[in-house]
């Protein structure tokens, strides 16, 4: 049976600088694990996150929710300029597009670019 520490965001990259994996937690940016495989920067990472989560009960601190676990309504709410907001409608009406749609779009295929 799965533990809430299994639901986490684990993410496990290659460092240049260090010569080794790095194990990577989401929820937890400020900790990370170095290690000469793969599979052993995964556990690392995951033992350290089981640990921290533990202490942080212990004393009484939040513990952040895994982000497979939350919610999404699907609606993001942006302030941009005016300016900004004109040259999206007539990008939108050029491409025949709503301006959520172009902004989707936008949006979708930045994710792709970075990576993320």
């Amino acid at each position: 049976m799965p533990t809430k520490n299994d639901f986490y965001t684990y993410k496990i990259i290659w460092s240049e600088d260090d010569n080794e994996f790095v194990g990577l937690c989401s929820e937890f940016p400020s900790l990370s694990w170095l290690s000469k495989t793969q599979e052993s920067a995964l556990k690392g990472i995951r033992s350290l996150v089981a640990e921290v989560v533990k202490d942080m009960k212990n004393s009484g601190e939040v513990v952040p929710q895994p982000i497979a676990t939350k919610k999404y309504s699907g609606k993001i709410s942006v302030r941009v300029s005016p300016e900004i907001h004109k040259n999206i409608a007539v990008q939108a009406a050029e491409s025949g597009l709503s301006i959520n749609k172009l902004i989707c779009y936008y949006l979708s295929n930045q994710f792709k670019i970075l990576k993320i």
